[in-house]
């Protein structure tokens, strides 16, 4: 009988801890992201890139040409490449490496990476209840049309979602920051 007390004793307070971890973003985050997302101007400063992974990029990581510990199949380091993605009103201006499959090349020049230097189109904002934002648009980097889901949290961390017509989908994840003049 004492035992089952204590079984259940110890349950309810593994419980109880669980939730009381469960963190909630201040005030003054939650009024930073809010002026950021209405101002309609920020930037994201990835630090990881998660590609898809395919068979091509598992044969890469095979083969032991990836460095161990900042890469592998799913995941890459971007931390010390320049990468950027700003959004100012409706003009957007970005370098992002990419990594994973093409589905056909249409640039000739070699570079790979997905650069938008324009205008975005059906830009829609979201407010989630953990006080979150979603923001979805479609923009042109080169010859290629992309959706863009790009995720704020409070704690200032970002997630970008780019999918497009001729490559396999990549999510990168960073921080954002108000864009400094």
């Amino acid at each position: 009988m004492k035992a089952k007390y204590i079984i259940v004793l110890m349950v309810s307070s593994f419980l109880l801890s669980c939730s009381s971890t469960k963190s909630s973003a201040t005030p003054e985050q939650i009024e930073t992201l809010d002026a950021l997302v209405a101002g309609k101007s920020f930037e994201i400063k990835s630090d990881w890139a998660y590609p898809q992974a395919s068979s091509g990029l598992l044969a890469l990581q095979n083969s032991g040409l990836l460095a161990p510990g900042d890469a592998n199949a799913g995941r890459f380091s971007l931390i010390g490449n320049p990468n950027h993605f700003r959004l100012s009103n409706d003009n957007i201006d970005s370098y992002l490496p990419y990594f994973g499959e093409r589905q056909m090349v249409t640039d000739r020049s070699g570079n790979g990476s997905i650069e938008f230097k324009n205008t975005i189109k059906d830009y829609k904002v979201t407010k989630k209840d953990n006080n979150s934002y979603i923001i979805k648009f479609s923009a042109k980097s080169h010859n290629e049309n992309f959706n863009v889901i790009v995720t704020l949290f409070p704690s200032l961390k970002s997630e970008i979602m780019l999918q497009g017509a001729k490559r396999f989908p990549i999510r990168y994840s960073g921080k954002v920051v108000a864009i400094s003049e």
